[in-house]
């Protein structure tokens, strides 16, 4: 049907408006949308031209959305990508009053439709600016329909202007009665369809906003934290892009819709959400002894006061009249051999050497040494730490040892860590405390210098982002967010945490947010407990992963000749951190079934990957199944980000 017909047919234009209304109410594209509002709006009045105004958001003035004019050849906004190089119209005089000077901030106040005959012979408005147009390119502006916008709140939020409507014969005539309660019906329902996209704009950047200031809140926390949770989105993106552009290969299938990307956006800022509950000084544990401070302070000042102890017992003997030249060589024996057991003890503190049976037996013998203690060691305590304070009182003096692991340094959990029902299908378990402060525990740690209890809780981080997003009531388009944020420290051989899930029952994206996740955390140069990586460094621990069955192959074949990592590389990392490497090593060194290809010696970064994967990989596996070993088993310190990987155990 032609569009001069549609004037002339009622019929015909009805059932056009039908088709515009239920076209607008499917159109997700912003631009799309405000094309059709008015393309509709011409066809249905057989306009010459036509332009659309939105209202800004503070009220205060009309913005150009989209002009069109067929006779002028003119196409700005909307898809053209063309803009629109008019200053929005206000709507208020610079005193406040309302302005009534031009048909559309009357039309966009009052409410009301507007429809002039011509223009030129209307004196209630101010046509200068049209005239001026006319006078320059020899058009005539005469008929005027201005429409306003309104939504289900009567709000008007915009308003529709069509100029010069064309009688069959290509005259240009007045907008007639009979087709402008047709074009306020296509306004009617173009303000709904307008207004639910804006409700859903405003939704998606609510959504946005809140992820910058959870980021914003977790920098405030942890720098280097709230840094991870900005850089995970990006890569995650990077390399979900590389997947969707793949055409062959497992990948050639994956593609995204909008309404998944913004998912995919949404679940990739909230993925280390968990971490909210962490706390900090155990995520930047630098020492064993460190708790909120490094207590061995506290050791410290005791070896000072057995020190004393022992000149004092050598100044008594002398004046008891005892062999001074004997006695100050015992004094000088006993004071170096105290010192050599404080430097002993300040070095296993460190927890840059791994603890031999023989040096934890030493630790032992030490901890025997007393001092003689004749204050009350519970004044001063807060009603919490008091609690956990033996019922029976001591008598004073007291004898203390040097190092001791009392029943007060164990704290109970608060409440229980884990709903007995486990509706979330976690396969890892509590352990029976929450935290042990014990001294000659924490020294006993055989490498690093994180407790199986401060290990647990790092690794908890996962588990308490599954449980706070899974009750979060999401609309239909973010449903899975809680499934691709929920992953990255799973495997594809089953042996993560916290589900145990294996790779086929992973969705690509949450497989794509392993990559990034692990990536980003090897990569990292922020982070206070670790050296930075070199690029290859980070490669070869990712390749030996992903032979292992750890991450995804396919992906990172994906990751690896897309160079999203170097993409990465060059926007995040240090220039000192990237160095030269080699694509088709990386892709044999990947592939589960092909193990290492290349020939020759192992790289450093090999050798280090393969020595940490040793010494940290019984702890990986306890880690997912909650069998967690005592002091005496416990390992490297590991990144919080990658504890689902035995290789990125990082040494204090």
């Amino acid at each position: 049907m032609g569009r001069r017909s549609l004037v002339r047919d009622r019929d015909v234009a009805f059932r056009r408006l039908i088709e515009l209304g239920i076209a607008l109410s499917a159109e997700r594209n912003h631009n799309c949308l405000l094309e059709k509002i008015l393309l509709g709006a011409k066809e249905l009045t057989n306009a010459d031209g036509g332009t659309l105004y939105l209202v800004s958001e503070d009220r205060r003035e009309l913005r150009f959305a989209i002009m069109r004019n067929d006779t002028m050849g003119i196409a700005l906004g909307g898809t053209t990508g063309a803009p629109i190089p008019f200053a929005p119209v206000p709507l208020r005089e610079f005193d406040g009053a309302p302005s009534y000077k031009s048909v559309v901030t009357t039309a966009a106040i009052a409410g009301n439709t507007i429809n002039l005959v011509d223009a030129y012979n209307t004196p209630d408005f101010d046509f200068s600016a049209p005239r001026s147009f006319d006078a320059r390119t020899g058009y005539r502006s005469q008929s005027f329909l201005a429409v306003p916008l309104k939504n289900h709140d009567a709000e008007v939020v915009g308003v529709l202007e069509l100029i010069n409507a064309r009688s069959p014969d290509g005259r240009t005539v007045a907008f007639s009665a009979e087709i402008t309660p047709l074009v306020e019906a296509l306004a009617g329902q173009a303000a709904v369809a307008l207004d639910n996209q804006m409700l859903i704009d405003a939704q998606k950047n609510l959504f946005r906003s809140f992820l910058k200031v959870f980021a914003s809140a977790m920098d405030a926390k942890s720098r280097y934290t709230g840094d991870h949770c900005q850089r995970v989105p990006e890569l995650t993106n990077m390399l979900a892009r590389a997947a969707d552009n793949a055409t062959e290969g497992p990948l050639a299938d994956f593609h995204l819709s909008e309404d998944e990307w913004y998912e995919l956006e949404v679940a990739g800022g909230l993925h280390d959400c968990g971490k909210v509950t962490t706390r900090e000084f155990v995520v930047d544990k630098a020492t064993k002894l460190e708790t909120v401070y490094n207590r061995v302070h506290e050791v410290r000042t005791r070896f000072e006061v057995v020190k004393r102890d022992a000149e004092i017992e050598y100044l008594r003997s002398v004046i008891g009249g005892g062999d001074e030249p004997a006695l100050r060589a015992a004094r000088d024996e006993r004071l170096a051999q105290l010192d050599d057991d404080f430097a002993f003890v300040a070095g296993c503190n460190i927890g840059s050497e791994s603890m031999a049976p023989n040096k934890i037996a030493r630790l032992e013998r030490i901890a025997e040494i007393t001092w003689q203690r004749t204050l009350d060691d519970r004044l001063g305590l807060s009603w919490e730490e008091n609690a956990r304070q033996p019922q029976m009182r001591e008598m004073l003096p007291a004898a203390e040892h040097l190092l001791t692991d009392k029943p007060s340094h164990i704290i109970e959990h608060d409440a229980p860590p884990l709903a007995h029902d486990n509706p979330w299908g976690f396969v890892v378990k509590p352990l029976p405390h929450k935290a042990n402060l014990g001294e000659i525990h924490n020294l006993s740690i055989r490498r690093g210098t994180l407790t199986a209890e401060e290990r647990y809780h790092i690794n908890d981080h996962i588990v308490q982002t599954i449980i706070m997003l899974e009750a979060l009531p999401y609309p239909k388009n973010l449903r899975r967010v809680p499934e691709w944020a929920g992953g990255h420290h799973e495997k594809m051989d089953g042996t993560g945490y916290p589900r145990g899930l294996k790779r086929d029952e992973m969705s690509i994206p949450a497989r794509i947010m392993m990559i990034a996740d692990i990536f980003d955390a090897l990569s990292a140069h922020d982070r206070p407990y670790k050296a930075r990586k070199m690029l290859t460094e980070c490669l070869d621990i990712m390749a030996r992963m992903s032979r292992e069955h750890h991450i995804d192959t396919d992906l990172f074949e994906v990751f690896l000749t897309s160079r999203v990592y170097r993409e990465y590389a060059d926007k995040f990392l240090s220039a000192d951190q990237i160095d030269e490497v080699e694509i088709e090593r990386y892709l044999a060194n990947a592939n589960p079934a092909s193990g290492p290809q290349h020939d020759g010696a192992a790289t450093t970064a090999e050798r280090e990957a393969g020595r940490i994967a040793w010494s940290v990989s019984r702890v990986s596996s306890a880690a997912a199944t909650s069998e967690l070993p005592d002091r005496n088993q416990s390992e490297q310190r590991q990144d919080p980000e990658t504890t689902n990987s035995p290789y990125a155990s990082q040494k204090r």
